[in-house]
């Protein structure tokens, strides 16, 4: 399988996040995955802020699309910000999985004239791939479980209203409680966590 990751966090190399992404992508290879890193914060060329006015899109995104498009799996890693993926990565999703590369909006009543904004998605090019979500949260797991209901915790949120639209099939992986105190014997299970994860894809 290959698989695209999306690294979103500012500190690419010894942060938690990275810790994560450098631990899959051992174990990954070990099993016999291909990996095709994207760290978004050291890209010599970043993406502008997200503007539907910019039509047709920068060159960056369809390079972004095409590397997707090689993929078996796209994996996107980052911490959660108030209960959203960070700037950077949701910047990448709303310039990446666009219409009407990512999926198309059909009506069910295209002649009708109150109806005709009523229909369903047709999934695009990363129909059947596998979307994979990786997020650490600074507080515990019981901070969020109010919150869970709505559906508004990160991975709920890009599983319902992104993936699906993609007819992409969703996996995670959530960590909470990331702080900078965290003991060694906390960041093993983590480790050991994402290593078991990653030989069950």
């Amino acid at each position: 399988m290959k698989i695209c990751i999306v690294f979103g966090h500012f500190n690419t190399n010894d942060s938690f996040n990275a810790a994560i992404r450098d631990t899959f992508i051992e174990e990954a290879k070990k099993v016999g995955h291909e990996i095709d890193l994207i760290n978004l914060y050291d890209e010599e060329e970043q993406l502008p802020f997200y503007r539907s006015d910019i039509n047709p899109p920068p060159k960056l995104v369809l390079d972004y699309r095409d590397r997707l498009e090689q993929s078996d799996a796209m994996f996107l890693m980052g911490a959660c910000h108030n209960l959203r993926m960070n700037v950077i990565i949701e910047n990448w999703i709303d310039w990446v999985l666009h219409p009407t590369w990512f999926f198309s909006y059909k009506s069910i009543f295209p002649d009708s004239k109150f109806f005709k904004n009523y229909g369903y998605p047709v999934a695009g090019a990363m129909k059947n791939k596998i979307g994979i979500v990786s997020i650490s949260y600074g507080g515990p797991m019981v901070s969020y479980f109010n919150f869970s209901f709505f559906k508004n915790i990160p991975f709920r949120r890009l599983k319902k209203t992104v993936f699906q639209l993609g007819g992409m099939k969703t996996r995670y992986l959530r960590f909470f409680s990331v702080l900078p105190n965290m003991n060694k014997n906390e960041f093993d299970k983590h480790m050991k966590k994402v290593r078991k994860f990653a030989r069950t894809l």
